[in-house]
């Protein structure tokens, strides 16, 4: 087996535009989800890089874009929130350490070769686990969309706190985050395809935000690090060590589905055939090293990828050029992200929240009543 991908510079234009452009949509989802998972905007960003420059180097399908994810961020934030409150000094180095422990567990998927079992999973199955993510994420957005900290407690604490939130209401952060989502959601298909609407949502809302409410105290991002990030040496606790097991186990496993299955879509669109394995591997690479510089778990996702092919990337050079791209705005621009107010970075997760329901497979369903 060849260690790395196959990289060539015979489509090098392609390859180039391609990453740049999965490059300016990772941007938004990125600082989304890690703001939405607690661990903060610059995880997001480094997670972003370090697991997309590594899975495409390693890995086994050479145009999946991975980076953080929907499913990944829902799974991350349960992480972090549990072991944030069982030991608050080192609950997020904990919490690094299950991102390095989810890698491991990859790794030892592909070297197992279960990787072509991963997507004969039925499509039920997949349809629901996908549609109770996109719920348990929209769910988790309400309080920053309503321009409140989310409430302890998760999924159950959020929808009791529901009453609380409504009351305490923050009009101009609410009226942003409705403006990000608004744009995503009408924003007309020939503008989808010179630029990404996420990126649009988060512009027009930081300017927005600047412009109409000067005077309002809207909660922001604030200062990203430039520079590298500190290492993150793995950190265990006794008492967390089974559930810290069991989170890994549960991250590497739904990032071992959520890659492969863009795996397979990139597949339909290249005429090509991945290698499920190899590429189970790589994605363990990536998580490994993201988890090691402070950087949320991911996997591939499968806007990028579709964009990056239809824009002409067609080798894992365009995956290199995306993680590049992205690594120059952290360590040259990343001051510039300071003014992004949270509530249009939860609009954006919002809205990937709502993408992720499996309408075409719920709507239709009928429980008719069988009159005797």
């Amino acid at each position: 087996m060849q260690l790395t991908n196959k990289i060539h510079f015979r489509n090098l234009q392609g390859d180039l535009f391609g990453g740049v452009t999965a490059a300016v949509i990772a941007l938004p989802m990125a600082l989304a989800f890690g703001v939405a998972s607690g661990a903060g905007a610059a995880s997001g960003l480094w997670g972003a890089v370090l697991v997309g420059f590594f899975a495409s180097l390693f890995g086994g399908t050479p145009t999946l874009i991975s980076e953080p994810t929907g499913p990944m961020t829902v799974i991350m934030t349960a992480v972090i929130a549990n072991l944030v409150a069982a030991d608050p000094e080192n609950g997020m180095a904990m919490a690094f350490t299950v991102v390095m422990m989810a890698g491991v567990f990859q790794i030892i998927f592909g070297s197992l070769r279960l990787g072509k079992y991963v997507t004969m999973m039925p499509y039920t199955v997949i349809s629901g686990f996908m549609s109770g993510i996109g719920i348990i994420l929209v769910i988790l957005q309400l309080a920053p969309f309503l321009g409140q900290a989310s409430p302890p407690g998760g999924v159950v604490g959020t929808l009791q706190s529901i009453p609380t939130l409504l009351a305490n209401i923050q009009p101009a952060e609410t009226m942003l985050a409705a403006t990000a989502v608004a744009i995503i959601w009408f924003m007309p298909a020939k503008m989808r395809r010179l630029v990404p609407p996420q990126l649009i949502a988060l512009i027009a809302g930081t300017v927005l935000s600047l412009l109409l409410f000067p005077d309002v105290d809207i909660r922001r991002i604030g200062e990203i690090p430039m520079g590298f990030p500190a290492l993150q040496t793995p950190t265990f606790s006794f008492d967390q060590l089974q559930l810290m097991f069991v989170d890994a186990a549960v991250l590497g496993m739904l990032g071992c589905i959520d890659a492969l299955l863009t795996s397979v879509v990139a597949d339909s669109l290249t005429r090509t055939e991945h290698n499920s394995n190899k590429e189970l591997i790589g994605q363990g690479i990536g998580n490994i090293m993201s988890g090691l510089f402070g950087g949320i778990a991911g996997a591939g996702a499968t806007m990028g990828t579709v964009v990056n092919i239809q824009t002409g990337g067609r080798t894992a050079l365009s995956g290199l050029v995306r993680a590049s791209v992205l690594l120059v705005v952290i360590l040259g621009a990343a001051n510039l992200a300071a003014t992004i107010p949270l509530a249009v970075l939860a609009g954006i997760a919002l809205k990937v929240g709502i993408d992720f329901i499996d309408w075409d497979f719920l709507v239709p369903i009928r429980f008719p009543l069988r009159v005797p």
